[in-house]
């Protein structure tokens, strides 16, 4: 188990983080996506190697992550318009 870690966790962590400096100039809904994919592939490479596989869980992991990523910005997105609705309502009633 401990050269699965030196092997396989270590770098996907090390490669999460060094992805994850370059989120500055980055709109949110693409940030969103980077970190769920960065959190998804180290997460599926954890487990893809606890169960024999590292490559394929990473690129699942990355893939679900992904998704997550742009499911949680599509919400957010949705609160702030419902949110800006609610507020110009506000502001032109009496």
């Amino acid at each position: 188990m401990k050269e699965v870690m030196k092997r396989v966790v270590v770098p996907a962590v090390l490669a999460a983080a060094l992805g994850l400096t370059g989120c500055a100039d980055m709109t949110p809904g693409q940030q969103r996506a980077l970190s769920g994919s960065a959190i998804g592939a180290t997460s599926g490479a954890v487990i893809g190697a606890i169960a024999g596989n590292a490559g394929k869980g990473a690129v699942i992991g990355a893939g679900v992550g992904l998704l997550g990523g742009v499911l949680v910005n599509e919400y957010d997105k949705s609160q702030q318009a419902a949110y800006q609705s609610g507020y110009a309502a506000g502001r032109q009633s009496p």
